[in-house]
C-alpha cells in the first residue's frame, strides 16, 4: 500500500476491488468449483512454467485443491502431486513426494473494517460500493 500511494502521489487515488469475508463452505465451493475452472486456472501456472522456463511438468500428475484458512482469513490454493515424481525447471531437478503440494496463491478476504485498517496509514477510503449480499466491494481510496 505504501508503494502504491507513493506512485499515485499527493492528490492521487486508487480504485480497488476487495473480496469480502464469506462463510468457509461458500468459499471452498467457489474455489473448488464443479466445472473445474479454478483448477484449470491453477494448473495453467505449470503450463506457463513449462513454456517459459523450459520445464517438464506433466499436468496429469497434478491436482488442484483450495481450502479456507479462517485464522488468516484467506483461501490457500495448492497443486498436489498425485505421485512421486521428478521435474526439471531450467536444468534444475526437483523431487516431489506423493501428496506434496506447491502453494500457488493466497486470496485474502476482508471485512470492510479490516481493509480500512490495512490501508489507513496510506489511504483514506472515500467511497465504498458493495453488491446486495455484501460479498464483494469496490472502493475508492485517496492518498493521505
Amino acid at each position: 500500500m505504501r508503494r502504491i500511494s507513493e506512485r499515485s502521489g499527493k492528490g492521487g487515488g486508487l480504485l480497488i476491488g476487495v473480496d469480502l469475508r464469506k462463510d468457509k463452505e461458500t468459499l471452498e465451493i467457489a474455489y473448488n468449483d464443479n466445472q473445474g475452472v479454478t483448477g484449470e486456472f491453477n494448473l495453467n501456472m505449470l503450463e506457463r512454467v513449462n513454456r517459459e522456463l523450459n520445464s517438464d511438468f506433466d499436468l496429469n500428475r497434478w491436482r488442484h485443491y483450495a481450502f479456507y484458512n479462517d485464522t488468516e482469513s484467506r483461501i490457500e490454493m495448492h497443486l498436489i502431486s498425485q505421485e512421486k515424481q521428478i521435474v526439471h525447471v531450467n536444468g534444475t531437478q526437483f523431487s516431489f513426494k506423493k501428496n506434496e503440494t506447491i502453494l500457488t496463491e493466497y486470496s485474502y478476504k476482508y471485512t470492510l473494517e479490516k481493509f480500512r485498517e490495512l490501508v489507513k496509514d496510506y489511504f483514506e477510503i472515500e467511497r465504498v460500493w458493495t453488491d446486495e449480499e455484501d460479498k464483494f466491494s469496490v472502493q475508492y481510496l485517496s492518498v493521505r
